[in-house]
């Protein structure tokens, strides 16, 4: 049940980025398109039962146009993004975006009954970089407490890491790329992304935590 909870938060994680304003708060945008995107998924049952392009839909309409992903990308890189050349820059963050769409897609259409309580943002009101923190409750009371980080660009709050748990994506994954990287290089990374994505594509919609957690890093299983 736990991992249950906590694979939905990562959605729900993920799905609190859409469609930021540059004049709203940062929290107050999480909790808005949060409710907004439960709503749709609560309500549809082609997304509860793995329509990948209905989820798809959902995801380019409401979490991608608001995901710094670069910024995402070159974290989870660490000192190796520097390395990289435009090119490899480019094709490791299309293949790292297209594998969170698959895992998350599927954590998607485990969204039911759960209940969010935000809590208090602290932060400067001037700042550019923030954490906005959440417990999730499902319907046995059980919560799960989850988090972002958002940054401030000219066009508004971006999203562009997620906690679960008291992990952060974005370490989580920069453990495994560092791993993949001195083990056969960034095009080494690049195919075992690639070589992912090609199966993921292949397969159903996953719609069960057990299931689910097999598309998360080790580093994510724990």
């Amino acid at each position: 049940m736990l991992r249950k909870i906590l694979l939905t938060c990562c959605a729900v994680s993920f799905i609190a980025a859409g469609h930021a304003s540059a004049q709203e708060a940062p929290d107050k945008m999480v909790q808005r398109v949060t409710e907004e995107v439960m709503t749709i998924v609560q309500s549809d049952k082609n997304i509860q039962g793995g329509d990948r392009n209905r989820i798809r839909q959902v995801i380019n309409d409401k979490i991608l146009p608001n995901l710094d992903f670069e910024r995402t990308t070159s974290l989870a890189m660490g000192r190796f993004w520097r390395d990289a050349t435009p090119e490899q820059k480019q094709q490791v963050e299309k293949e790292f975006r297209a594998l969170l769409i698959y895992t998350y897609s599927g954590a998607m259409t485990l969204i039911r009954d759960q209940k969010i309580t935000y809590e208090p943002l602290r932060a400067d009101p001037a700042a550019t970089d923030v954490e906005v923190f959440a417990h999730a409750n499902n319907a046995q009371g059980q919560p799960v407490r989850f988090g972002y980080r958002l940054i401030k660009n000219p066009d508004g709050w971006k999203v562009y890491d997620v906690n679960v748990l008291g992990a952060w994506l974005i370490q989580t994954y920069k453990d495994s790329f560092a791993y993949e990287i001195q083990r056969s290089g960034i095009d080494g990374l690049i195919k075992t992304l690639s070589d992912k994505n090609k199966r993921l594509a292949s397969a159903p919609v996953k719609t069960n935590p057990e299931s689910l957690k097999e598309q998360l890093p080790a580093g994510g299983n724990s």
